[in-house]
């Protein structure tokens, strides 16, 4: 059992489940638009039967070849019996009598050969019911793949086994805040705790300034800016913090770095087109400005990532505080 849990865990369940949808979809569309080239009348709508079999039953009256006869009630596949039926109703043109004896001819050789009145559908037909049945029992396969992953992922989760993110934010929300009006400084419009923990590789924070009365001055967020080396997770080697102010062009950026990517010519050439390049060190202070704004980030907390990569040349995990004042403000 173990062994099976273990390989439905390795399966790419989307890319699976992308092509059994796909086959699915192509399947139902190319049924419903498929053109047909020298079909047989078991295609025709009812109506065009009923005049086939009309037709086939006044060649009969002037032909009366049993083996043509039978062969054109097989052509019409399932829907011979009700043609025949509304036919024998309403004879129109053709005589009753020559109606009856078409109807008992095909009676009496299919009687004498052992086969039904109404012929069984064509091969088309068979092979239409193979894919639709093939086509449901590969999807509730997936279904239930899918269902079993999923029950396994949530209970693993459940299980006291957090996500970087989910670490990240417990983190961010027992830091505490500094209380800038102790220091002297008046309250900030905004202040916020954010948090990166290896294994987030789409770490990339935003948020919005806005004063009490709803006004919307801008925003300001952090991201990934670097990652060195290869394999997952990714090994963050430098972050972008960034200011937007709406009453100001340009956007104040700064790249904060570890110190070996600091200490690194490749890497400070990669970036320095981003923005003012700045070491990080636990409770350094970095400000960025605009034309009316002006933001200041704290280190809270840093830990660097220990490995065969270089010494602190990535981040375990890193805590910023983030707090916006007016320009002049602070």
């Amino acid at each position: 059992m173990q062994f099976v849990i273990a390989f439905l865990k390795k399966l790419p369940l989307v890319p699976i489940g992308a092509l059994i949808v796909g086959l699915l979809l192509g399947l139902g569309i190319g049924w419903s638009t498929k053109e047909f080239k020298d079909a047989d009348p078991s295609y025709l709508r009812a109506d065009l039967q009923e005049d086939y079999l009309r037709m086939a039953i006044d060649s009969f009256r002037l032909n009366q070849d049993p083996n043509l006869a039978v062969q054109r009630w097989d052509n019409l596949g399932l829907g011979a019996t009700d043609a025949y039926n509304k036919v024998q109703a309403d004879p129109r043109a053709a005589d009753p009598a020559v109606v009856r004896a078409y109807g008992e001819l095909i009676a009496r050789i299919k009687e004498s050969s052992g086969l039904p009145t109404t012929p069984e559908a064509g091969g088309s037909s068979m092979w239409k019911t193979i894919l639709l049945v093939g086509g449901v029992v590969a999807l509730v396969v997936f279904l239930g793949v899918a269902g079993v992953y999923l029950w396994r992922l949530l209970r693993k989760r459940g299980g006291g086994e957090p996500t970087p993110v989910m670490q990240a934010a417990e983190i961010s929300k027992h830091a505490e805040k500094t209380n800038f009006e102790q220091l002297g400084l008046a309250p900030p419009i905004t202040q916020t705790m954010t948090t990166y923990v290896l294994g987030d590789d789409l770490y990339d924070e935003s948020f919005s300034i806005d004063t009490q009365g709803g006004e919307f001055l801008g925003e300001y967020g952090v991201g990934v800016s670097e990652a060195i080396g290869v394999g997952d997770p990714k090994k963050v080697t430098a972050l972008e913090i960034w200011l937007f102010d709406k009453n100001d062009i340009k956007t104040a950026t700064k790249v904060l770095m570890s110190e070996h990517a600091f200490n690194d010519a490749g890497i400070r050439s990669r970036l320095e087109p981003k923005g003012e390049l700045v070491q990080v060190e636990p409770q350094a202070q970095i400000l960025l400005e605009t034309a009316t704004l002006q933001l200041l980030a704290t280190v809270v907390d840093l830990e660097y990532g220990r490995g065969s990569m270089p010494q602190n040349s990535y981040f375990e995990r890193i805590t910023l505080e983030l707090a916006i004042w007016p320009k002049g403000g602070g």
